[in-house]
């Protein structure tokens, strides 16, 4: 019975987190705002069939570390220094009021102040998915404002999990009532052998592992590699150290991503985290109570006014006393005005530790719901609102007239390549060799994507710029710059899913083109269908250079060997409809075609 309660309670909740996130996705919504609601509707609180929330929440446990793993994964320092000025003492600041109104709140409520502290601190973070997903849909993601609020979210995702790990040796019960300064101190400093071992053992260790597994190009061995990696360190730093599995997961995300294998690892082998991910939430959304909410509707107004009203607020007086100009201030803090995943982590962390009760939770879960579904609409708000208001607010423009250049902006460093002078290339073998070489003599800056080490360690030395993934992935192709190139060039005519890798690259650059590679003619249509502009056919190519070298060895004159090249020509490609016809590459005896070698070469050449 247990193991069929364990099928039900997946399939259930999955498919209730689909049929939810897929219409809430089509009302323009975060599909996380479905898989709340998703959990509420299979939850004991709502008619109709109820999952069990104990295995959901045992399997959401694992989400909450590949998630934690996840953003050690993605953490990166020098990011996080580029807006160091303003993330740091933004976020901290921030972070204080936020726990500040949430104490009021619970004081308010009669909780008293170790839950008004905890409740506070869980409405203070922000979602990290939800954030980048606002900032993507936007195009703001590469501006200052997507800068500075992807690095005010990095110190409050640290800041959770320094409270993660702090909670239970200040609120542990009797051992940390008993001595909390000492209790307090031991914490630490199991942190501390925690750290120091991760990164002194793990650091050597975990990256030679992965290297040998990648040596056998076997995708099912490195995704299992990841998962033991994350698993373990999570489970080894709970059992060995006695610490948080979530703060050994974040551990063992930035060994990982102090390795080349960081892309690889973020963008293949965690296929199952997005599925716990969802669980994570369902078992979220199966805490909320709707009834409570007509019975004390003051718990979820009060929780939505600090997460959509007081943590805003102020974020944008931060942003502006640093001399930001309002409108970077007005994005940042609308773009935090939100709570997610970490928030129900430290909620539930709360919980265990008795500090939480049933209706903190509940507004927890109801103001989450409101702020996810509310913050892509209010964002995308900002341009009306920010034009109106430069015409029309005194205020305004005085804000504006005061901000300075901010000197440590991330756009400020130097501007990237213009897109005609960028070309990312799939694959390494002689073809991808001759058109780097080509790209790099003519002033373009090539990007190569590869899966074979050695060959990426070889491009590093030589001044290519070389990213070690499965084109494949949306994430490896993002990482190589295909966003904001002006070329993508699939070399490699063995290479397996290459229409959805054309496909991506045109959802991710509608203006890019594209030149592809195939062995056979009967492959052209559905490249060019995925949106290839030009697929140079391997049997195209050798049907023409054999019937000209045969007639070349002939005697046949040039004009001859011509009309011929156009017979083959037509014998081969009439079959194809006019917009799915391949290119060919000509071979070079004819005269006609010897000038054409010495034109300039172009990214859309």
């Amino acid at each position: 019975m247990h193991h069929f309660d364990l099928i039900l309670t997946l399939t259930g909740g999955l498919a209730a987190a689909l049929v939810c996130g897929y219409i809430t996705h089509r009302m323009g919504l975060s599909p996380l705002v479905g898989y709340l609601v998703a959990g509420v509707i299979v939850g004991p609180n709502s008619p109709g069939f109820n999952a069990n929330r104990e295995l959901a929440e045992q399997m959401a446990e694992i989400g909450v570390v590949l998630l934690m793993f996840g953003v050690g994964l993605h953490f990166h320092l020098s990011e996080l220094l580029a807006v160091r000025r303003i993330a740091g003492p933004g976020a901290v600041v921030q972070s204080l009021a936020a726990t500040m109104l949430g104490a009021v709140a619970g004081w308010a409520f009669g909780w008293g102040g170790s839950a008004g502290i905890v409740f506070g601190l869980a409405i203070s973070v922000a979602s990290t998915v939800v954030l980048v997903r606002v900032l993507a849909d936007n195009n703001d993601l590469h501006t200052p404002a997507g800068h500075i609020a992807v690095g005010w979210l990095v110190v409050e995702d640290l800041f959770t999990v320094v409270v993660l790990v702090l909670l239970p040796a200040l609120f542990g019960g009797a051992k940390a009532e008993s001595n909390a300064t000492l209790a307090l101190g031991l914490a630490m400093l199991k942190i501390a052998a925690l750290i120091a071992f991760t990164f002194l053992v793990g650091g050597r260790v975990v990256p030679w592992l992965l290297n040998r597994v990648a040596e056998t190009r076997s995708r099912e061995l490195f995704t299992l590699t990841i998962l033991v990696v994350a698993l373990g360190i999570a489970a080894g730093s709970a059992v060995v150290f006695g610490v948080s599995m979530a703060l050994g997961a974040f551990l063992a995300g930035m060994v990982v991503g102090r390795s080349e294998f960081s892309l690889r690892a973020a963008s293949e082998a965690l296929p199952m985290r997005d599925a716990f991910a969802v669980l994570f939430f369902v078992s979220a959304g199966m805490l909320f109570n709707p009834a409570q909410v007509f019975h004390a509707p003051s718990v979820l107004l009060v929780t939505l006014a600090i997460v959509m009203l007081g943590k805003p607020l102020a974020a944008f007086l931060i942003v502006v006393f640093l001399r930001y100009p309002p409108k970077t201030a007005l994005s940042v803090s609308v773009a935090l005005a939100q709570i997610g995943e970490f928030s129900f982590i430290l909620a539930g962390l709360g919980q265990e530790l008795g500090l939480l009760n049933e209706q903190a939770n509940n507004g927890l879960v109801g103001a989450a719901i409101l702020s996810i579904s509310v913050n892509p609409l209010l964002y995308r708000m900002l341009d009306p609102f920010t034009k109106w208001a430069s015409r029309n607010s005194q205020a305004w423009r005085w804000l504006s007239f005061r901000a300075h250049a901010t000197a440590d902006a991330p756009h400020e460093r130097g501007a990237p390549h213009e897109p005609q002078y960028h070309a990312v290339i799939i694959g390494y073998g002689p073809v991808g060799r001759t058109v780097t070489r080509l790209l790099r003599e003519n002033d373009i800056q090539p990007t190569v994507i590869e899966l074979n080490l050695a060959t990426i360690h070889q491009l590093r030395k030589d001044g290519v710029n070389a990213v070690y993934g499965d084109a494949s992935q949306s994430d490896t192709l993002r990482a190589a710059g295909v966003d904001r190139a002006g070329s993508l060039i699939l070399s490699s005519s063995g290479f397996h899913g290459s229409e959805e890798v054309i496909r991506m690259a045109r959802e991710l650059n509608p203006e890019i083109r594209v030149l592809a590679r195939s062995a056979y003619l009967r492959e052209v249509v559905a490249l060019r269908k995925a949106g290839a502009e030009s697929v140079f056919s391997a049997e195209g190519e050798i049907a023409l250079a054999l019937t000209e070298e045969i007639l070349r060895r002939l005697g046949a004159t040039p004009e001859q060997i011509d009309n011929e090249r156009e017979r083959v020509r037509s014998d081969l490609f009439d079959q194809f409809p006019e917009a799915a016809r391949p290119n060919v590459l000509h071979s070079a005896a004819p005269s006609a075609h010897a000038d054409a070698s010495k034109a300039p070469v172009t990214a859309d050449s």
